[in-house]
């Protein structure tokens, strides 16, 4: 299921949520200031391109609370109304509900990026 899973979810809208992600990694990138988060951005984009098969394990400290607040103030909160928007209305139809999963997860990974990592299983 994860390899065809993810080959649909890239033709059926996933390349949408990944160059969103991408789109922020490079505006973050800008400035030097900014590269932490534009990282950030560049490791979840690959999980917004092929999600299936993908876990994402939550953790962290003071120091990703304080980057999740800068983060949620800029690029967080669009994000995350972009992606769970995508989950509603893949969710119209029991095919697409397998794909608002992801957008959900991703749409929940905007909002706190820093301190998850991306687990395989």
């Amino acid at each position: 299921m994860g390899c065809l899973g993810n080959i649909l979810w890239f033709v059926f809208g996933g390349w949408i949520s990944g160059l969103s992600w991408l789109i922020a990694g490079c505006i973050w990138c800008i400035t030097i200031v900014g590269i932490p988060w534009g990282l950030q951005c560049f490791k979840f984009a690959s999980l917004s391109f092929c999600p299936f098969g993908k876990e994402v394990v939550y953790g962290g400290g003071a120091v990703s609370v304080i980057a999740n607040i800068i983060w949620l103030l800029i690029s967080g909160i669009p994000l995350a109304i972009e992606n769970a928007m995508l989950g509603i209305v893949m969710c119209i139809t029991i095919i697409g509900i397998p794909f608002g999963k992801q957008y959900f997860k991703i749409a929940a990974l905007s909002l706190m990026p820093f301190g998850s990592e991306i687990k395989r299983y």
